[in-house]
């Protein structure tokens, strides 16, 4: 199940917010250019939802790129204000959305220091699976959680991002290494640069292993660490 970032901030803030003294369970997921996050994280939690037992408390969402991108375009925040929003009570934030008033793109460092704040907030309420954005960085240190990687070989991603997007080889590679450039310097936003406190727990490689196997072995191991 997929999130609604907007309808959830709205949810979220009817009651104050109060911290977390418990936060998570979580799973955060990384992924070099070409491998199939978004497909991982959709049948994960499928697969985490079906074990679940329609435990309304219990069920996993998953929250990608494009749907912060989304919101962020919608509320038109100003930081200051979703700052004050993650303090405040829902009424803060129906006067922002009705405002319509400010610009959010005002540059990119905002616009991600926002997210961060975000990507936390649902990470504190837990049964969540985080595809990028820097998951890692924002929520390491919550005990109860798990961080997986996925890569493959860059001739391998490129070939597939050829077909897929009717370009040339050495325009795929062009573009994996734009991407993944940018990836990187986004976890670095969070994490710092020359730090190894953000390793993975697990990394899968999508060249050798089906989609199916992944969630299959990352369901097994959320067992053995009681995420589920």
């Amino acid at each position: 199940m997929k999130i609604d970032l907007v309808q959830y901030l709205k949810n979220h803030y009817q009651e104050q917010n109060t911290p977390n003294p418990d936060p998570g369970p979580i799973v955060t997921i990384a992924r070099q250019t070409g491998c199939p996050g978004k497909k991982i994280a959709q049948q994960l939690s499928d697969a985490l939802n079906s074990r679940s037992k329609k435990d309304t408390k219990k069920i996993w969402k998953w929250v990608g790129k494009e749907i912060f991108d989304e919101a962020a375009k919608e509320l038109q925040l100003e930081p200051e204000e979703v700052q004050k929003v993650f303090k405040e009570k829902r009424s803060i934030i129906d006067e922002i959305i009705s405002s319509q008033s400010q610009k959010f793109y005002k540059n990119d460092r905002r616009v991600r220091k926002t997210i961060g704040k975000i990507i936390r907030s649902m990470a504190n309420e837990g049964h969540i699976i985080i595809l990028g954005r820097g998951g890692i960085a924002l929520t390491r240190d919550i005990t109860k959680s798990l961080h997986i990687y996925l890569e493959a070989p860059v001739e391998w991603r490129a070939a597939l991002i050829s077909e897929k997007q009717c370009c040339s080889q050495i325009e795929a590679l062009k573009y994996i290494r734009e991407i993944d450039k940018r990836r990187a310097q986004y976890r670095e936003y969070y994490e710092g640069t020359n730090t190894d406190y953000t390793k993975f727990d697990l990394h899968f490689n999508c060249m050798t292993l089906k989609t199916e196997e992944i969630v299959e072995v990352i369901v097994k191991m959320m067992e053995l660490r009681k995420l589920m």
